[in-house]
């Protein structure tokens, strides 16, 4: 049976961080992959290390060939991919443990023909969130090509990593990297990509790590009037792109923003932290080892709610809401009614952070909560609807919901998992009846 995604990893020289970059797709959620590593004829122990993940992992397979550079590697990797979605990866960064499962999610619930995600930006040991589109949505092909020409030259569109093709769409009109440029060679390529697209979908999870180690042109032997060919080549390539996508009164009203390439290419290669950097690996929620491996029911309690938080976080970050506001959106979906102490008591919040944190939801437009005299009773009804515009955010709160039950019950059979069933319920009336 053919894999729905072939993960992509050029490799030279690149023992220091191999092991790191493949052990991050291995550890994927999503299992319906291949990853082939293509070794750029590289000169240290990469080969081998490439081969000994391919002898303990059947979903690995290896190419070794002469070395050509990373773009005839990369068509080299392309021709021998079975996948119907190609992932690229960069042999020293990495990927979140759920990329590959929200990339493809994304693919398939709107049939797009692209998918672009935010991504980390590792300098030392800073890492900053990068991102353009500012909302979870689906673009047209003018749309996207819109966005990207307010950001020339920015590395949102330019690479490869943060993105998902179709392969089928890639040879259909079999596009390939450019062997002969080594500069904004990604970019040449998803230019003709997305001349040939028709939807694109932007994700405001980041699901890459992009360690900010590369050199550029200066450090490559290439001679100036080399360098300067080369971009002027890849200009004109950007030039020619907005021509056909515009049309020509379109295209004279921007042809100044087309120009600015020439100015802002290459300016994300200072190798700086974004502005809001942080600690690298306080950017997504950690659990220690101890919580990890503590025995009895009050850890068992403590790592279910930890694993809840671990698939509320991607719809946190998606929407820019905290982890709270996430968790307690999730709660009011599966509330039944009642005070608004009894909503407190649901949640476990104190009565001032919820009245705070239903304000906020409130003023973002997810939820309408009024209140209303219980008839006959003291106290008020808390009342909470939702409005349209919170549907994305629904929609993000029960897959993480079903992914948060699938990971519970891994590798449980349908017969265990109504036995499961059963029991929890059992226990549950014994809860019930004590509390009573």
């Amino acid at each position: 049976m053919e894999p729905c995604v072939s993960i992509i990893v050029p490799v030279y020289q690149a023992e220091a961080t191999l092991r790191r970059c493949i052990e991050s797709v291995l550890g994927q959620e999503y299992a319906d992959f291949e990853l082939i590593l293509a070794d750029d004829g590289s000169r240290d122990s990469s080969g081998s290390i490439c081969d000994s993940f391919a002898s303990a992992d059947s979903r690995v397979r290896v190419i070794h060939k002469e070395n050509s550079g990373v773009s005839d590697t990369r068509n080299q990797a392309i021709s021998q991919a079975r996948g119907r979605y190609l992932q690229f990866l960069d042999s020293d960064d990495w990927i979140t443990a759920d990329a590959t499962k929200l990339l493809v999610r994304a693919a398939e619930e709107h049939q797009c023909d692209m998918v672009v995600a935010d991504f980390y930006r590792v300098v030392g040991g800073r890492v900053s969130r990068k991102g353009d589109i500012d909302e979870d949505t689906v673009l047209s092909r003018e749309e996207y090509a819109a966005h990207m020409m307010e950001n020339p030259a920015d590395f949102y569109y330019g690479v490869l990593w943060n993105k998902l093709y179709r392969r089928d769409l890639i040879e259909a009109h079999r596009l390939r990297m450019d062997p002969d440029i080594s500069w904004c060679e990604d970019f040449m390529f998803n230019l003709e990509y997305i001349r040939h697209a028709e939807t694109f979908v932007a994700l405001q999870v980041p699901v890459y790590y992009y360690v900010k180690t590369k050199g550029s042109l200066v450090s490559q032997a290439m001679s100036i009037s080399r360098t300067v060919r080369m971009k002027l080549t890849v200009f004109e390539y950007y030039n020619q792109f907005y021509k056909s996508v515009l049309d020509e009164a379109e295209y004279e009203k921007c042809r100044l923003k087309v120009y600015r390439f020439l100015f802002d290419a290459a300016q994300d290669g200072a190798a700086l932290p974004l502005p809001g950097s942080i600690r690298l690996g306080s950017e997504r929620t950690r659990i220690q080892a101890g919580a990890l491996s503590g025995q009895g029911p009050l850890y068992d309690r403590f790592r279910e709610r930890k694993l809840l938080d671990y698939y509320l976080e991607p719809v946190a970050l998606k929407h820019s809401l905290s982890l709270q506001e996430t968790r307690l959106l999730l709660y009011l979906r599966h509330w039944e009614g009642g005070t608004r102490g009894g909503l407190a008591e649901f949640t476990g919040l104190s009565r001032g952070v919820l009245s705070m944190v239903l304000q906020h939801l409130g003023s973002r437009g997810l939820l309408v909560a009024s209140e209303s005299r219980i008839p006959g009773g003291r106290g008020k009804r808390l009342q909470v609807s939702f409005p349209d515009a919170a549907g994305p955010v629904l929609a993000g709160l029960e897959d993480a919901w079903k992914d948060f039950t699938a990971a519970r019950l891994t590798g449980f059979t349908p017969e265990e998992r109504e036995q499961y069933s059963q029991w929890n319920q059992r226990v549950q009336d014994n809860i019930r009846d004590v509390l009573q």
